[in-house]
């Protein structure tokens, strides 16, 4: 047991949305009384202040953050199997959008350091059906876009971000989800904006794009029973968008406090491990703050009996899984597969304190002496 003799959670959501609770109930009975469940006024409501913040003109919501990506993918009609990079350590949800739209991934592996596509073997896996780069702003760092976006220039390829994780994360002060034509969002529970079911949205400043997403999401109709396009059932729910109203206000507050959180790990913890690295110009939102050891199986198994919770993003390299292989079959990607074997996530929940980061590094560090 842990000084506090309390459980550190990896995350708990039950406290995480305990202040917001009071808006929540009584929007909610606000959502009940008006009898519009679907695509109605808090969906709008949702969508502007969303794109607002993000420095979008339009967003538009949907199901899930899958959804979005393969969305995102779908409106810019690519030939079928057309190629699109995307790094080989992301979650998997990036590569099955790409697969779901019809289209091959090539991965590319990250940077060692900041653990995002690195630009520098971009240009080496462009071929002639390469269409688009999906971009992976990973853990809340953004990706390091000015060489991203040259290459893209140069090569005519669209620009796809995957923001899942990096909601109000910056690239030399421009918000992720912006550089492109098309930013992918995730508002899974646990994200730093997170709903309390799935959600997701994209964003977008080309009004031919934003206008043809309003479709496919809606079973490819622009007027109802008539369908311009083959589409999806993909709205986001009515009542997800009254309880993003409610945290989006507070999205830069629980940014803020993640920050904190890393910033006592980066002043704390043992040098011996590999802690994040920033890039230059990016400013991260931490949705993850993950940490390197040879030993990250013992380490997690030692927090555990102290009943402190810490997670794996991710155990499994794309390459290597189960399902995927017939894609990846003579595919290596070795730094991928180095991260996966050796990343281990920390408490950096809104619901985390500053004193429970103290205690978690202190064990760490503990055990690192050992």
């Amino acid at each position: 047991m842990n000084p506090t003799n309390k459980v550190i959670y990896y995350e708990n959501l039950a406290k995480l949305n305990q202040s917001f609770e009071p808006a929540f109930r009584e929007k909610f009975q606000a959502f009940l009384s008006k009898g519009w469940y679907i695509l109605g006024e808090e969906v709008s409501r949702f969508e502007q202040a969303f794109a607002a913040y993000c420095g979008a003109k339009y967003c538009i919501g949907v199901a899930n953050g899958l959804d979005a990506l393969e969305l995102g993918i779908q409106v810019f009609d690519f030939p079928k199997q057309s190629e699109i990079l995307v790094p080989s350590n992301t979650y998997i949800a990036s590569i099955l959008a790409i697969v779901n739209a019809g289209h091959i991934p090539v991965l590319v592996e990250p940077d060692i350091k900041t653990y995002n596509i690195n630009p520098t073997l971009i240009e080496s896996k462009i071929t002639s059906k390469t269409k688009a780069i999906l971009v992976v702003h990973l853990y809340g760092q953004a990706a390091q876009m000015d060489e991203i976006c040259r290459l893209a220039e140069k090569y005519n390829l669209e620009i796809i971000e995957d923001c899942a994780q990096a909601h109000g994360a910056t690239f030399q002060q421009q918000q992720v989800g912006t550089f492109g034509n098309i930013g992918a969002f995730s508002f899974y529970p646990t994200k730093n904006l997170g709903a309390l079911a799935d959600a997701g949205a994209i964003i977008t400043s080309d009004e031919n794009i934003y206008q043809k997403l309003k479709a496919l999401r809606n079973y490819g109709s622009e007027k109802k029973y008539y369908n311009k396009y083959i589409g999806k059932n993909s709205r986001l729910d009515e009542l997800q968008a009254t309880f993003l109203n409610v945290k989006l206000p507070f999205l830069n507050a629980i940014n803020e406090h993640k920050r904190k959180l890393a910033k006592i790990y980066d002043q704390q913890l043992s040098d011996k491990l590999i802690k994040p690295c920033i890039a230059t110009n990016s400013e991260s939102v931490y949705h993850i703050y993950n940490i390197r050891t040879e030993r990250r199986n013992e380490l997690k198994e030692y927090l555990l009996k102290k009943e402190i919770y810490t997670e794996i993003h991710y155990p499994v390299s794309p390459n290597q899984q189960e399902g995927y292989k017939h894609l990846f079959f003579d595919k290596k990607c070795p730094i991928s597969e180095e991260i996966h074997a050796t990343t281990l996530s920390l408490p950096i929940s809104y619901a985390t304190t500053e004193e429970e980061a103290l205690i978690v590094s202190k064990y760490i560090n503990e055990f690192i002496k050992a």
